[in-house]
């Protein structure tokens, strides 16, 4: 390890110890409690982009937000790792809100869109390819590049939101009566602004409606 990565660490531990002196400081026995458990009342599922902070985008503090990320936000069948978040978030800390979030300008949907990816990258973003197949017509109206990535970004939240309702744990919840609604939104790199796609779903009843809704909500 080169001595300027070992500074650049060093000043990472530094900092780290700054805000937990500020937060320590600003709220007295805070991490005594937070060390006790978690009852978070949120699920994020979100893309892993850098630019993406979910605590700090919607002002939370530790322990009121669940997070699970990947690459462009997909929820698939076969990924377990995703599913047994939703499990625990679900049956184990009994979350009421599951939110699906993309974002603008979305590295992930673009190659999916764009192709020439390789290896695991290319294998993990057949999800969002297929997202764009479905809605080729859409998107190939638009009128440029930049503009169809930002739309696809929007119906890949949309269509992944619609996946989190048909997983067994959220079916189950909801046959039981337990109080979850899945979102699905998109936040936008360029103001940091989080803007509700109109997908919300309460109960199996409303998926289907939501869904025709956030489509209507983007135009055509």
């Amino acid at each position: 390890m080169s001595k300027s990565s070992t500074t650049d660490l060093s000043s990472l531990l530094a900092r780290n110890q700054a805000w937990s002196k500020e937060l320590e400081t600003a709220r007295p026995g805070f991490f005594a409690r937070t060390a006790l458990g978690q009852s978070p009342q949120f699920l994020w599922i979100g893309c892993v982009d850098s630019r993406v902070c979910p605590e700090r985008m919607l002002d939370l503090m530790p322990g009121e937000l669940f997070v699970h990320r990947n690459i462009a936000n997909l929820v698939t069948p076969a990924d377990t790792s995703c599913h047994a978040v939703l499990q625990f978030a679900v049956e184990g800390l009994g979350v009421q809100h599951i939110i699906v979030c993309g974002h603008h300008g979305c590295g992930g949907v673009q190659a999916a869109l764009e192709g020439g990816q390789q290896g695991a990258v290319h294998d993990w973003l057949e999800p969002a390819r297929a997202v764009a197949r479905h809605h080729h017509g859409r998107l190939e109206r638009l009128p440029d590049l930049t503009t169809r990535v930002t739309r696809l970004c929007e119906l890949n939240a949309i269509e992944q939101a619609r996946n989190v309702c048909a997983a067994g744990v959220v079916q189950g919840a909801w046959r039981r009566g337990q109080q979850l609604t899945v979102h699905g939104w998109v936040y936008g790199l360029e103001d940091g602004l989080v803007r509700d796609t109109g997908f919300r779903a309460a109960e199996q009843a409303q998926v289907d409606p939501a869904y025709q809704q956030a489509l209507a909500g983007l135009g055509h």
